[in-house]
């Protein structure tokens, strides 16, 4: 299938799942480079809790939007769609693949239909009065507010992500009108890529293993210490940065307010419920190729021959030596 569209590779899917090995062999076969589609790795300082890439972990493959911005800088979408698609130009310009890894099925919504957030971007006086509702009275009232504007978008989007619930609230102030309704019609717009769209899932008791597996090496690789030394950079818990799953968590322990124990049982807890949420989310998105671990023998060398053949089919090429 061969089109004027410019080519674009996605592999998502929930945390933990093992995208980064999948994309990594991917990557080298096809002549790629990776595109982070995750809203903490462009952290620098920020790597066991954010499960960054070592460099020793690339095998060559170059990598965009990883160690961009200090932790006291705010990263969103607006920004991440702006360095993806430089990033996505570049790449192109080269005569390479790009491919969008990661598990923030917004951010990659945001380039693959180019969405337009023009109209959200500019209350940040609205946006600062409604953080400071949810840091002074909780998640939830903000979550209310939602719930009485658009219970549409009050459905999809969990309490717990101020981020986006703030968004709609903005949207709703500056334009009148709902954020569910916009990001619809956003939805139905024809992409500018000629992309294909990968979600790699696995077995929910096998993902939950994944992530318990994780947290649990996270720990052991220093995050307490991680954490220790962001805040003598001079972060706080009201940072952007600092409100990722597990740098919350571990910021309440060093202030006294939760056990290590409990830290650590919090951020398991809520991580399957993040990974649980990111499945939700990509099950509407449409044009995707579910690739299970199941149907592949739990083997990842099988389900990248079929991704890569997929691939192959999807482009007209022999990928072995079209783009090498």
């Amino acid at each position: 299938m061969m089109t004027e569209k410019k080519p674009l590779i996605i592999i998502t899917g929930p945390t933990a799942v093992g995208k980064t090995d999948l994309s990594i062999q991917i990557a080298k076969a096809v002549n790629g480079e990776i595109i982070s589609a995750d809203s903490m790795q462009v952290y620098r300082h920020m790597d066991i809790g954010t499960a960054k890439i070592r460099p020793e972990e690339t095998q060559g493959v170059v990598h965009h939007l990883i160690d961009c911005l200090e932790p006291f800088e705010e990263f969103n979408i607006f920004l991440f769609k702006k360095m993806a698609f430089q990033a996505v130009e570049d790449i192109l310009s080269r005569g390479k693949l790009p491919i969008i890894v990661g598990g923030t099925g917004f951010y990659i919504q945001s380039v693959l239909k180019d969405v337009d957030f023009s109209e959200e971007e500019k209350n940040t006086a609205y946006r600062t009065h409604l953080q400071k509702i949810a840091d002074e009275q909780g998640a939830q009232v903000l979550h209310d507010m939602l719930l009485k504007t658009d219970p549409a978008a009050a459905e999809k989007i969990h309490a717990n992500n101020v981020k986006r619930v703030i968004r709609a609230l903005e949207y709703h102030e500056q334009t009148g009108g709902k954020i569910s309704v916009h990001n619809e019609t956003e939805r139905q717009k024809e992409s500018p890529f000629d992309a294909i769209y990968f979600v790699v899932n696995d077995e929910r008791d096998a993902l939950y293993k994944r992530i318990e597996k994780r947290i649990d090496a996270m720990m052991a690789d220093g995050l307490v210490e991680e954490v220790k030394r962001l805040r003598e950079l001079g972060c706080t818990k009201d940072m952007v940065s600092m409100k990722g799953l597990g740098y919350k968590e571990i910021i309440a322990y060093l202030d006294g307010e939760l056990s290590l124990e409990e830290a650590v049982y919090i951020i398991k807890r809520d991580t399957r419920h993040f990974a649980k949420r990111q499945i939700t989310w990509f099950k509407r998105e449409k044009d995707v190729i579910w690739m299970n671990y199941p149907d592949f023998d739990n083997k990842k060398e099988r389900m990248q021959e079929a991704m890569l053949k997929k691939i192959g089919e999807h482009y007209g090429k022999n990928v072995s030596t079209a783009w090498n």
